[in-house]
């Protein structure tokens, strides 16, 4: 209940008819929820209170009589309660609570009448829905209330003048007009009423007094509901008034009423009223009534004359209504009404004379007693509307004549003109062009009054029995008149009704005497007419089968002779149009069977008399045709077949002449009738026909336009060409009909000689070809008639058609000299189907003969623009649909062309000469064009199918060609192009099974299944298309043999660069599908197709094709894999750009990708990386020169590498592939290109197409590739540092490629460590190859490898080691330093393990310090600093011994010019003090050289200030003294400047103090730096001896060799003096000899501190 009023109207109407199926059970209880419902939720919205009373009234419609009474007790006392309980009008509520009341009184009425009247009191103004509950108990139960409504309208009558409000008077006046039809209805069913007794009368009073109020008083309301209401009543109680009363009011009522029109727009509650009123006028016989009746008619008829809204249905029962007043009125007035109405007639509105003839159509039908007077004046007015044009106005007609047919006016005298209106409206013709103004929803259209005539002359024969005799046989005589031929189908089946019931009556007049009846068409004519019906059987609405049926039935009248022949032919021919359509029948079989039916009818008749009729007939009757020129050249052949059956000369002769004069020769259609009448005569009078030809082509009628005058007269006066072209045409059709054994002998005597003259015209004695367009159609048709009557001869004996390549030549000249860019005339189409007809003529054409006759029409006609193409302002080409046909017909011919060629060599090899001409047009980028050419294929090869007889199984060579063209066009744009495409390719695989020896018969499942994929194809979803593309390839391998398959897969190559790239994709996809499916045994010609797929690439715009390309490499190399390596290597170097993408397509299979890999990696390990050549004979240099091989195979992996799939592969194989490039690597630098690098490439043209581009070198392939290696091993955290370091350029660089690789290492044991192991193990093998480079390269990877402390968490450590010792003894003493550089970097890498390695690293070490083949000193520096790092983590123990060996080893670099050898020796000198501390020995030794430590702390390098700063402060405790000490380690910071006199003033001081014992060997130390090759050493130790004597006490002078340091310092200034004066005598003499000045020393500019001396 609560959900009866949910929102949703849907879960409303489900409660409601759920709530009504539980009521059918149990209807009480239902009820009293419903009731309890109400009760307990008083405040109910209204919409939800009305749901639940309109359920209540449903229960108790469907169950009353199973409601408990009780029950019915209460239900009465809600409803009313809920009917009253407010005062206002609420009509929802208030209504569904009355529906429950009336429910209720259908079987309670007195229960409810006790309610009811309870409510309806005496002298109280009642509640509206109390009124309008008794109205409505009033229509549903008139027994029930009727005698209730004598007291009703007693207690009604006072309470009409209390009523003030409109609405109370309204429901007063519909409860008085309900009470007055319940009372009618009551009085009218007496018999079965429960109180016969009631009369009229008995209510005559109260509806009077009634009356009165509403006429008087409420009548007159500006309320127009309530005036149509009180209208309403007044009707009804007009028959309840008492007569007199009656009588009385009618001049005041009957104006009043017919006032009411004007002020209402509704019209039929009046014309409904007013009808009852004048019914109860008339009834009771009123005088008063015809003094109104000329207002009544003039109001009437304009309501009769108001067009019915047949949509609108009160409009409808309004015109009924008024149709009925006239009727009453009719019976009481019938002479002034039928005046009246046909004076009406005459009056030419439209609406007017419908609406009068709609008035005397229903007074026809229904006051028929009173209209038979009536009938002759009646029909004599119904001629004024047969004239009217308005399809309106006729339709009416036409209604109006079918009544009167029916109350036999058309026997009368005039009844023929009505029939004949009939009848020529059904032949009314169809309206062609609309109106683009709004149609007018009441317009009757040709069709509409066309069909309803139809129907109409259809009743008169089926329900009208007296119209037979009137219709038969005059209806005959319409059969012939031109204006009726549209009217023919219903005409021969009206026809045949009527003939059929006099036939199975047996009626006498059946039988027709033409000759009494001269108005009708003889029999001659009726056969005639009937057969050029049955011509165009479904012309004018299906004409065909009701004539020949007609032409059946008639065969008594038509001649008795007939009558059996076609009673067995006639129902073939009609079952044959029974099973067809417009669009199928076959013209020409059709044709021919209705000749074949004409000339069996004539040997039936065996009259030659009546024959010799008939053609006369015939004859006679063309004129009628000319304007259905169709049917006219039918009549023409109809003509010839009874002329070949008449056997009298002279009529044959005289109607030959009259048919040659009589015709219109300018039409072609005529024109080609006439010639197939004189041909079908020709072949039983040849010689009569051939001499009256010769006769016509003498005629004066030719002779007029002969000579120059003639031909200069102006075209539209002179019709000689159009008589010569129906003259050559007519030789054509003779030649064709005429008898076989006679014709050959007169080809050429008489047929082709009387053509050519006819021609070509002489003027002044020289042939003059004519331009004529007529005539060269004729000459091309007359041709191809004489060679198919050739044709039909020569199967019974030889003959050698001389002429054939004279006209073949005309037939090509006739087609090149049309225009190519429009079609406008069917010459193309015509001389096409000549060639078509002399190509099966001997003799044969040569192989160049036919060649260029398919060239010239295949160009001529597939180049032609779409047939809807715009032609702008060309007036002389035809309009679409002629258009449309002349292309049908164009393209028809050159296919029956190419099927005629293909017959004379139905082989392999035939096809092939056909399809060479057609294969450029199917990638043609015009649609039309494909389309055209596609279609063509398709009619060939189901011609070549249908035609092939296998006699000895030969290959079907072309098969693979044929399938490559036509495979890829299954995706075309063009849908048609694409279906065409599958019919072609399903025709050329059951051509194939043909050929393997397989039955006609024979159905393949796979080929079948093409079918399938057809329908496919009609979904333009490429994805779609490309998926049914590959299951048609699967099947096609199924199908294809194996030595086909070449020849499509180069095919498919073609098809890679389509102008459509829907069918280039398509190739792709059928050849990658064939690789997959076919490709295994494809090896001979792997490196074919990998150098026909580069050639393509270079063209190929499309990129989803270059993907399919791409998958095409790949599919090859799955299967043969070491062949397509092979010979992509062969590739001419730098690879092309196409060649990349070739590489790159086969990194898109893992797989695949990991087997090149590996197949590459294994071939570089092997071959030679480079060649070492002699520059020249007369120079010694060395140069390395790239093998091609490894570098071809370096490239390839580089580009292989860019495909993104590549990445599992290289991952994979990432060890062996990033030590193969490593390795590479080091073999490419300073390695150069061959200069003849492409020598191993496969042939000549590709070697000559390598070239050497700049940035294509050895080295930088190499590095490429391994950059791209770490970028697609997705290592970008080792590929930034270097490029940020430019450590790639320094790879390549010979000066810096080993800090380069070391870059590599640091970067890939920061980032890529656990990737190391696998490297390392695959490049220890290669440190003991033969080629140094690559040792370097490797040495140098490990050494920077041992910087890192990965290499001992990876536990690599101990090999490292091992290949470091082994390398210290290479020979190579790049690959020595490297490795000592190494061993020296495990201090860094992997401290802790120093200890473990010390007897190892200090041997290297040593060992490098003393290297003797080490020009550069680069062993010994990287063994000093190596040690250096060494000693930082050593243990004492593993020193100790060999302190001083090392310091000894030491000192004579601490001099070396060498900066850095300076700055290591010094650094590892102070590394070495830490383990002498303590040790007599190493203090003496660094006593010996802590001279040269306090000279170099003013070195010229930085680095050997900063390394001799480091190993004073470390060494100072050792030194032995704590002054000295504490000086070294507060002056001598390394971030800290010094300066250096004052230091070595104060520590000169210290030195007396406390090494005196040493002073001597001090100075002689430091006089030997005097020598030094550094100025500031030399200054310093001036500076120092100078602040050393400075200091010294004069006691300890003794102590000093003055001698050697006087010596000294002299030495070392003469050596400055030099140093300063030189160059100034040397700028004096330079500058004399014009040389350039030399650079001043740095000397120069050193200052000695010797004024204190």
């Amino acid at each position: 209940m609560d959900a009866a009023n949910d929102k949703d109207p849907l879960v409303q109407d489900q409660v409601r008819k759920s709530l009504l199926t539980l009521g059918k059970h149990q209807p009480d209880k239902i009820l009293s929820m419903c009731q309890g419902y109400l009760v307990k939720h008083p405040k109910l919205i209204i919409g939800h209170r009305v749901i639940i009373l309109q359920t209540i009234e449903l229960v108790l419609k469907c169950k009353i009589n199973d409601v408990s009474y009780p029950k019915i007790k209460s239900v009465i006392s809600l409803a009313s309660d809920e009917m009253t309980r407010s005062k206002d009008v609420v009509p929802d509520w208030q209504q569904a609570a009355s529906n429950i009341l009336v429910a209720i009184g259908s079987k309670h009425i007195n229960d409810i009448m006790e309610e009811i009247l309870s409510k309806f009191q005496p002298g109280v103004l009642p509640h509206f829905f109390v009124v309008q509950t008794l109205a409505s108990l009033s229509d549903s139960n008139v027994y029930g209330m009727v005698p209730f409504l004598n007291a009703i309208l007693g207690t009604m009558l006072p309470m009409l003048g209390m009523a003030k409000q409109d609405n109370m008077k309204w429901v007063f006046s519909s409860g008085l007009s309900r009470f007055s039809e319940s009372i009618l209805e009551y009085l009218a069913n007496l018999d079965k009423a429960p109180d016969p007794t009631v009369r009229k009368d008995t209510f005559s009073s109260e509806i009077y007094a009634a009356y009165d109020i509403l006429f008087c008083n409420w009548l007159q309301s500006r309320e127009a509901k309530l005036r149509l209401s009180v209208v309403e009543a007044l009707g009804p109680m007009s028959h309840l008034m008492a007569h007199d009363k009656l009588e009385e009011q009618l001049p005041k009522l009957l104006p009043a009423v017919l006032s009411l029109y004007k002020k209402n727009p509704e019209h039929y509650i009046i014309s409904k009223s007013l009808c009852q009123i004048l019914d109860a006028s008339v009834n009771m016989g009123s005088r008063v009534l015809e003094t109104q009746i000329d207002s009544l008619l003039v109001i009437l008829h304009q309501q009769v004359c108001v067009p019915v809204d047949y949509s609108n249905p009160p409009t409808v029962k309004n015109h009924n209504e008024v149709l009925r007043c006239f009727s009453i009125l009719a019976n009481t007035f019938p002479d002034r009404l039928i005046g009246y109405v046909l004076q009406k007639l005459e009056n030419s509105n439209e609406r007017n004379r419908i609406g009068s003839l709609s008035v005397l159509r229903h007074l026809i039908n229904s006051a028929t007693s009173v209209m038979e007077i009536k009938k002759p004046f009646i029909l004599a007015s119904i001629k004024q509307p047969l004239q009217d044009n308005n399809n309106k106005v006729k339709k009416m007609v036409v209604q109006v004549i079918s009544a009167m047919a029916h109350h036999g006016y058309l026997e009368l005298d005039g009844g023929d003109v009505l029939v004949k209106f009939i009848v020529q409206h059904c032949a009314l013709p169809d309206i062609t062009e609309r109106s683009h103004r709004p149609t007018d929803p009441e317009d009757v259209t040709n069709e509409a009054l066309r069909a309803m005539c139809e129907n109409t002359l259809h009743l008169f024969i089926t329900t009208v029995g007296r119209m037979t005799d009137v219709l038969w046989p005059s209806l005959l005589s319409y059969m012939t008149p031109a204006q009726y031929t549209n009217a023919m189908t219903p005409l021969c089946k009206s026809l045949i009704l009527l003939g059929n019931k006099k036939k199975v009556a047996q009626e006498p007049n059946f039988m027709i005497d033409f000759n009494e009846q001269a108005n009708l068409p003889s029999p001659y004519v009726l056969m005639t007419v009937l057969l050029v019906n049955a011509s165009f059987p479904f012309r004018g609405r299906g004409r065909g089968i009701p004539s020949l049926t007609l032409l059946g039935v008639l065969s008594p009248n038509i001649h008795p002779q007939t009558e059996k022949l076609w009673e067995a032919e006639i129902p073939q021919l009609v079952q044959y149009l029974e099973e067809s359509s417009e669009d199928t029948i076959n013209r020409k079989t059709w044709e021919d069977s209705l000749l074949e039916f004409l000339s069996k009818s004539l040997v039936a008749i065996a009259d030659d008399k009546w024959t010799s009729q008939l053609v006369m007939e015939m004859t006679h009757c063309h004129t009628n045709y000319n304007n259905f020129l169709q049917e006219k050249n039918f009549l023409y052949k109809c003509t010839g077949v009874a002329l070949r059956q008449c056997y009298n000369k002279d009529v044959v002769r005289k109607q030959l002449q009259d048919i040659l004069i009589t015709s219109r020769h300018n039409d072609v259609i005529e024109r080609e009738g006439v010639a197939m009448g004189v041909g079908l005569c020709a072949s039983n009078h040849l010689d009569d026909t051939l001499a009256k030809l010769e006769d016509f082509g003498k005629s004066d009628a030719f002779k007029k336009a002969s000579g120059i005058f003639g031909l200069l007269k102006d075209k539209n006066d002179v019709d000689i060409e159009k008589m010569k072209s129906t003259l050559i045409l007519c030789y054509g059709y003779v030649a064709l009909h005429a008898p076989e054994d006679k014709i050959l002998s007169r080809i050429d005597s008489d047929i082709l000689r009387n053509i050519s003259k006819h021609f070509n015209t002489k003027v002044l004695g020289i042939k003059v070809e004519t331009k004529d367009l007529t005539m060269k159609l004729s000459l091309m048709k007359s041709v191809g008639l004489i060679a198919q009557a050739i044709s039909t001869c020569v199967r019974r004996q030889s003959y050698m058609f001389s002429r054939k390549q004279e006209l073949m030549g005309v037939m090509m000249d006739f087609i090149k000299s049309e225009p190519v860019e429009v079609l406008k005339t069917p010459i193309r189409q015509q001389a096409m189907t000549t060639c078509a007809n002399l190509i099966n003529l001997d003799p044969v054409l040569t192989e160049n003969e036919n060649f260029d006759m398919l060239r010239t029409c295949l160009n001529s006609t597939f180049g032609l623009p779409p047939v809807d193409a715009d032609r702008g302002k060309d007036e002389d080409v035809p309009d679409l649909q002629q258009r449309e046909v002349l292309y049908a017909d164009t393209f028809s011919a050159l296919q029956d062309l190419l099927k005629n060629v293909l017959a004379r060599d139905l082989s392999p090899d035939g096809l092939q000469s056909i399809f060479k001409h057609i294969e450029g047009w199917l990638s043609s980028p015009q649609d039309f064009e494909r389309e055209r050419a596609v279609q063509t294929t398709a009619e060939v090869l189901d011609f070549y199918l249908e035609n092939l007889n296998v006699k000895n199984m030969i290959a079907f060579h072309n098969l693979g060609a044929l399938l490559g063209r036509l495979a890829p066009r299954c995706t075309d744009p063009h849908p048609k192009v694409r279906k065409a495409a599958m019919d072609c390719i399903y025709t050329l695989l059951y051509i194939q099974l043909r050929y393997e020896g397989f039955a006609v018969n024979h159905k393949d499942e796979s080929v079948e299944s093409l079918i399938t994929l057809r329908d496919k194809l009609d979904n333009p979803d490429h994805s779609v298309l490309y998926r049914t593309c590959s299951e048609l390839t699967k099947i096609i391998s199924k199908r294809l043999p194996q030595q086909q398959l070449n020849t499509l897969i180069f095919m498919l190559f073609e098809g890679l660069v389509d102008s459509q790239s829907n069918c280039s994709r398509a190739s792709s996809v059928v050849l990658n599908t064939i690789l997959k499916t076919r490709g295994a045994g494809l090896q001979d010609l792997v490196p074919e197709i990998l150098e026909v797929l580069h050639i393509r690439l270079q063209v190929i715009a499309e990129e989803q094709v270059k993907v399919a390309v791409a998958q095409s490499i790949l599919i090859l190399a799955t299967q043969h894999l070491q062949t397509v390596v092979n010979t992509l290597i062969s590739y001419p170097l730098p690879f092309d750009n196409w060649c990349c993408e070739m590489w790159i397509a086969l990194g898109a299979d893992s797989t695949i990708a990991s087997q090149i890999i590996e197949l590459i990696i294994e071939k570089l390990n092997v071959m030679v990386p480079f060649m070492d050549k002699k520059e020249s004979m007369l120079r010694s240099n060395i140069t390395k020169v790239a093998t091609s091989h490894p570098l071809a195979m370096t490239c390839a992996l580089r580009e292989m590498m860019l495909n993104g799939q590549t990445l599992d592969a290289v991952v994979g194989l990432f060890p062996q592939l990033f030590s193969a490039l490593l390795v590479r690597l080091g073999s490419s630098v300073g390695v150069q290109l061959p200069k003849d690098i492409n020598s191993n490439s496969l042939s000549q043209d590709r070697r000559s197409s390598g070239m050497h581009p700049a940035n294509f070198d050895v080295c930088g392939v190499s590095v490429e590739a391994l950059r791209i290696l770490l970028a697609r091993a997705q290592l970008e955290e080792v590929v930034k540092p270097l490029d940020l370091e430019g450590a790639w350029e320094k790879m390549k660089d010979t000066q810096q490629h080993t800090t380069g690789v070391s870059l590599l290492a640091r970067a890939m044991a920061k980032h890529a460590g656990p990737r190391l192991p696998g490297i390392v193990e695959n490049l220890c093998p290669s440190l003991s190859n033969i080629y140094e480079c690559q040792r370097i390269t490797i040495t140098a990877f490990f050494s920077e490898l041992l910087n890192h402390h990965v290499v001992t968490e990876l536990m690599m450590m101990d090999m490292l080691m091992n290949n470091m010792m082994e390398r210290i003894s290479d020979p190579c003493s790049t690959v020595r330093m490297l490795a000592v550089r190494g061993l020296g970097n495990i201090a860094v890498g992997s401290p802790e393990k120093v200890n473990k390695y010390a007897k190892e690293l200090l041997a290297a070490m040593s060992s490098g310090m003393e290297e003797k083949d080490d020009p550069g000193k680069h062993i010994t520096l990287e063994a000093m600093s190596g040690l250096s790092k060494v000693l930082v983590y050593l243990d004492r123990k593993n020193v100790q011994l060999l302190v001083v060996y090392i310091f000894m080893k030491i000192k004579p670099f601490l001099e070396n010019e060498n900066d850095e050898i300076r700055c290591a020796a010094i650094t590892l000198l102070g590394n070495l003090s830490k383990f002498g501390a303590g040790e007599p020995v190493f203090k003496d030794q660094l006593h010996n050289v802590l001279v040269s430590l306090l000279l170099h702390l003013n070195d010229p390098s930085p680095e050997v200030v900063k390394a001799c700063k480091f190993a004073m402060r470390v060494c100072a405790p050792v030194v032995g003294s704590e002054q000295i000490t504490a000086m070294f380690q507060n002056h001598l910071l390394e971030d800290k400047g010094l300066h250096y006199g004052e230091f070595i003033n104060d520590l000169t001081k210290h030195i007396i103090q406390d090494f005196p014992s040493m002073l001597n060997f001090y100075h002689i130390t430091v006089v030997q730096f005097f020598k030094s090759n550094w100025s500031e050493v030399r200054a310093g130790a001036a500076m120092f001896i100078g602040f050393l004597l400075g200091n010294l006490p004069e006691e300890l002078f003794s102590q000093m060799n003055m001698g050697n340091v006087t010596k000294g310092v002299f030495s070392c200034l003469l050596k400055h003096l030099l140093a300063s004066f030189l160059p100034s005598l040397f700028q004096a003499d330079n500058v004399h000899h014009n040389l350039p000045t030399p650079g001043v020393n740095r000397e120069h500019k050193t200052v000695l501190g010797f004024d204190h001396l």
